[in-house]
């Protein structure tokens, strides 16, 4: 599914874009990891140093864009939307979590 034309106007509409840049089961994990491995890495650089904030972008985008380039052969929607895409990441990973969204 490729962008349309005309932006998009909300998050409802952007979720099914999403979704469907996020089909092969791969990709969904990738993404699945490098969410979950920000936690740890945000309790580093609450109670240890900052510094461990650098690394959450590297991990987070690290994993997921391998998953785009490499496995789905996409376009992260980082580039055009990065709210949503950021929003929609957490969402997949809350929703996998809970066993909620087929992978």
């Amino acid at each position: 599914m490729s962008l349309p034309e005309q932006p998009l106007q909300s998050f409802a509409e952007f979720w099914p874009y999403y979704l469907a840049e996020h089909q092969h089961p791969v990709n969904r994990w990738l993404h699945f990891a490098g969410t979950a491995l920000l936690f740890p890495f945000l309790v580093l650089g609450l109670f240890h140093t900052y510094w461990w904030w650098l690394v959450l972008p590297l991990i987070g985008y690290g994993f997921a864009w391998t998953g785009h380039f490499f496995v789905e052969h996409n376009r992260p929607a980082t580039f055009r939307y990065p709210f949503w895409s950021l929003l929609a990441d957490f969402r997949m990973f809350f929703l996998m979590l809970a066993g909620k969204l087929q992978t």
